[in-house]
């Protein structure tokens, strides 16, 4: 079982095994391989690392006083 996707190897603290997810998977009536889980898991770990990301980006921004209201270049506010 090798990771999939690009860059997710970068998780060294992985807390969940593939086999735990097959089994936590299963009890919702999803059926999925050692394999299939590894993937699944990749990608979940990719979308963490980048929302840690993306929330860390926007914690600097609101520290040098900006607004994290989401503005056009019309500077439209949504």
């Amino acid at each position: 079982m090798n990771n999939q996707l690009s860059g997710s190897s970068s998780f060294t603290d992985r807390k969940l095994s593939p086999k735990r997810a097959v089994t936590i998977l299963a009890k919702n009536n999803i059926e999925v391989n050692d394999d299939e889980a590894a993937i699944i898991l990749d990608f979940l770990y990719l979308i963490a690392r980048n929302y840690n990301k993306l929330k860390e980006h926007k914690k600097m921004d609101n520290h040098k006083g900006k607004s994290n209201l989401l503005t056009t270049q019309a500077g439209t506010v949504f």
